[in-house]
């Protein structure tokens, strides 16, 4: 069995399958090797790789069993749906935490999240376009733009994914993988992940509709209905993903799986192996939410996207597809009230909010606008309700369609 371990784990007569970092990190001059020598012990040890995989039927497991990741072996497809363990939501204490990265506001990111984005983008599109020219996927190029969403996501977890959200019909398939990225690196930190499990998130979000690559652009971009044969081709992206990251040798467990399981629902309904409650691992069922989320609130070649808050109400009453655990976690992620959503307030006026306040998800800041009394515009006011000046508070959401109000995201983004 192959496992991820710390270094601080790592003891003689183990097996070291990979070094988990770049070969010019680490002082050894082979990748997989027996571990025998206390000189080799002492300077892995010492050097800058953090995590090794080891491969326990051919040398020494950790002596305390500790809750670590399995990584996912080559023929993994051929095993069955419930032989996939689960990913553990803590590993041990010796993986480092991630810094603490000072908060900002969601205006002062926003500049820096284009940045990330449109690169990200940039990649995204390459990765794609050459999985259709039948070259393979670069996992160590996607990863540095993990961090980099990664860490936009730290300084405010709200900014990126909400500009993220601004996609148009023609990129939605490359912006899409990521927004999921972004989304699932805020729900692994709201469920209190490791730094090695909030990257190997994000990686997955990156990654997970690969597949798509497979399928032909003009069903992909099509503005109407699909056909059934269309539907069942597109149904088949999960198995072709992970065909894909298979041949690419990415081997890491969380990216196969989310790859492969995005689309699997609580209840069994979902595809492509109709898996049900605890046979979806974790990151799966994360990856459930985070994928549906963007989609519904995205503009896409056959319909317009969903206001945020009103999608997370609708996502909420749809029984037996998602989580409950995960779901609840991933609205505390985005916030009750996510960036671009549009809310009433007690004062009858509208507002949409721009932020979220550290104190609660209750209180956001937002930029009133409306009057539902009059039915007219009012002079553009920025409030924090969660200051004890606020005297207003939010009652629910609403439907910018209801109101007539056609330029909300030009509100909150400006």
């Amino acid at each position: 069995m192959l496992k991820i371990v710390s270094t601080k784990q790592v003891r003689l007569g183990m097996f070291i399958h990979e070094l988990k970092g770049s070969w010019i990190d680490h002082p050894f001059w082979k990748k997989a090797f027996k571990l025998e020598d206390s000189t080799d012990l002492k300077k892995l040890q010492a050097s800058s790789i953090k995590e090794v995989v080891i491969d326990t039927s051919k040398g020494l497991d950790v002596l305390h069993e500790v809750e670590a990741l399995p990584v996912e072996v080559k023929d993994h497809e051929n095993l069955p749906p419930n032989q996939l363990q689960q990913a553990p939501v803590e590993t041990d204490s010796s993986v480092k935490p991630i810094s603490k990265v000072k908060r900002i506001t969601s205006s002062e990111e926003r500049a820096r999240a284009k940045q990330v984005i449109s690169a990200s983008k940039k990649a995204v599109t390459s990765m794609f376009n050459d999985v259709r020219m039948g070259k393979a996927i670069r996992a160590e190029a996607a990863m540095q733009f993990v961090d980099d969403i990664a860490e936009s996501v730290a300084r405010n977890e709200g900014a990126l994914i909400s500009l993220v959200r601004l996609k148009t019909k023609d990129d939605y398939t490359y912006m899409h993988s990521v927004a999921v990225c972004a989304l699932m690196v805020a729900l692994a930190k709201e469920l209190g992940m490791s730094e090695q499990h909030v990257k190997q998130a994000g990686l997955a979000g990156l990654l997970h509709d690969i597949g798509k690559a497979a399928v032909p652009l003009d069903v992909l971009n099509k503005p109407g209905a699909l056909t059934d044969d269309e539907f069942t081709l597109v149904k088949l992206h999960p198995e072709r993903g992970h065909e894909l990251l298979v041949q690419a040798n990415i081997t890491d467990a969380v990216t196969l799986d989310v790859c492969l399981h995005h689309h699997e629902k609580v209840n069994g309904t979902g595809y492509p192996h109709r898996l049900q409650g605890d046979e979806i691992t974790l990151f799966a069922r994360m990856g459930a939410v985070c994928d549906v989320y963007d989609a519904v609130t995205s503009n896409r070649p056959y319909k317009d996207g969903w206001e945020p808050g009103v999608s997370l109400q609708r996502m909420a009453q749809w029984a037996g597809h998602f989580d409950d655990v995960v779901f609840k976690a991933f609205v505390k992620s985005v916030g009750i009230y996510p960036i671009g959503s549009m809310v009433k307030l007690k004062s009858g006026r509208l507002a949409v909010v721009i932020d979220q306040s550290p104190k609660s998800l209750l209180t956001p800041i937002v930029k009133v606008f409306f009057s539902t009394k009059s039915k007219t515009r009012l002079p553009v006011e920025v409030i924090d309700l969660s200051k004890g000046g606020a005297n207003d508070a939010i009652v629910g959401h609403e439907d910018p369609v209801f109101w007539g109000v056609h330029d909300v995201d030009k509100l909150w983004a400006e």
